[in-house]
């Protein structure tokens, strides 16, 4: 899979990997917040669908590499507008890609989060 994404997005793609998309999801849960976390995992989901398309793969990619880059246009250390650019990001993806994210999606993001974080992390997401 890894030469499909750098095919799809040679810019952010060197950026994107299961390992690095996992490890940044268990980064900043915390100073994130859930719902971004969340929004995440739906791209993430959808970008794993068979019948998904090749562009909205493209732009979930390029999403997810910018989320995981560690260099941001607003750092995410800085307090609430730290991960504005990061939402923007998947925000824009996602409408992308609303058309894939299903009840399977929306349960299986849920699912993820309640796994690594704990039974309950997900209550109150839609």
């Amino acid at each position: 899979m890894a030469n499909y994404i750098e095919k799809l997005d040679p810019k952010y793609a060197q950026h994107y990997s299961d390992d690095s998309f996992w490890d940044k999801i268990k980064d900043v849960l915390k100073s994130a917040g859930r719902v971004l976390i969340y929004k995440a995992l739906q791209l993430y989901y959808v970008m794993k669908k068979p019948g998904c398309p090749a562009y909205i793969k493209t732009a979930i990619v390029a999403a997810l590499g910018y989320f995981i880059l560690p260099i941001d246009l607003v750092p995410d250390v800085i307090p609430v507008v730290g991960f504005s650019d990061d939402l923007a990001a998947i925000g824009a993806a996602l409408v992308m890609a609303q058309a894939y994210v299903d009840d399977e999606v929306k349960e299986l993001a849920k699912a993820t989060l309640d796994e690594i974080f704990g039974r309950g992390t997900s209550d109150g997401l839609d």
